[in-house]
């Protein structure tokens, strides 16, 4: 079943933590915490202090997306904060190796994010160290962007390089998720999807989230 994480990107920045506990309580699966640098993109948005400061709300899987310039320099921080998982960029500063090895020895589940613009091939080499890959379908640093179609064919070259690898590896979109593009993502090997205004500025969440889960399900039926 396709998996469900809501960006509180989206959310009210001044309700953090009342907005952490009303995504849990809709049904969300994952907690996506969008953390950008001004730097490696062009947005600014929040650090360790508020994801640790919203930890006690819930303990749903704290989902931390970092687009930051030097990732390995924080990755202590976000997992004292409570990160569960971490995913940084590829395209970011430092050895990919290490910063997945600096994740796994803080306690967290690494993943590498792409990228539209980045080729799939450049993730292979690191899949067997990887808890998930995460396929940009827009370019990062602002919500509200049109979904990228043409990204499926990433996920495709994604998750058939690991299905040969003997690897169930998990791969998670992010960015214009809605009721309909989930669809094409569920078709495409998609198992996590974060979703940003559809899910919060929806007159009930947990409906939204339980309507994008049946739109992945009716669209690929017991392939998901």
């Amino acid at each position: 079943m396709m998996k469900i994480a809501p960006s509180m990107l989206s959310s009210d920045f001044a309700r953090m933590g009342e907005e952490t506990r009303r995504m849990a309580e809709s049904g969300a699966d994952f907690i996506h915490l969008d953390v950008m640098d001004g730097n490696f993109v062009p947005n600014l948005t929040f650090g360790a202090p508020i994801i640790a400061a919203i930890r006690p709300y819930t303990d749903v899987f704290f989902d931390v997306h970092l687009m930051i310039r030097e990732p390995q320099k924080y990755i202590r921080d976000f997992a004292k904060a409570g990160a569960n998982g971490i995913t940084f960029h590829l395209e970011s500063e430092g050895d990919p190796a290490e910063t997945i090895r600096l994740i796994r020895e803080a306690g967290c589940l690494p993943a590498i994010a792409l990228k539209p613009g980045t080729p799939a091939e450049r993730v292979f080499p690191y899949l067997e160290s990887l808890a998930m890959v995460l396929v940009m379908t827009v370019e990062p640093g602002f919500g509200g962007q049109k979904f990228q179609p043409a990204m499926m064919d990433k996920v495709r070259a994604v998750r058939a390089r690991a299905l040969s690898q003997g690897l169930e590896l998990p791969v998670q979109i992010d960015g214009g998720v809605n009721l309909e593009t989930i669809g094409e993502a569920a078709r495409a090997g998609v198992s996590i999807c974060v979703a940003g205004t559809g899910v919060f500025r929806a007159p009930d969440a947990a409906q939204a989230i339980r309507e994008l889960k049946e739109a992945a399900r009716a669209a690929c039926g017991e392939v998901c």
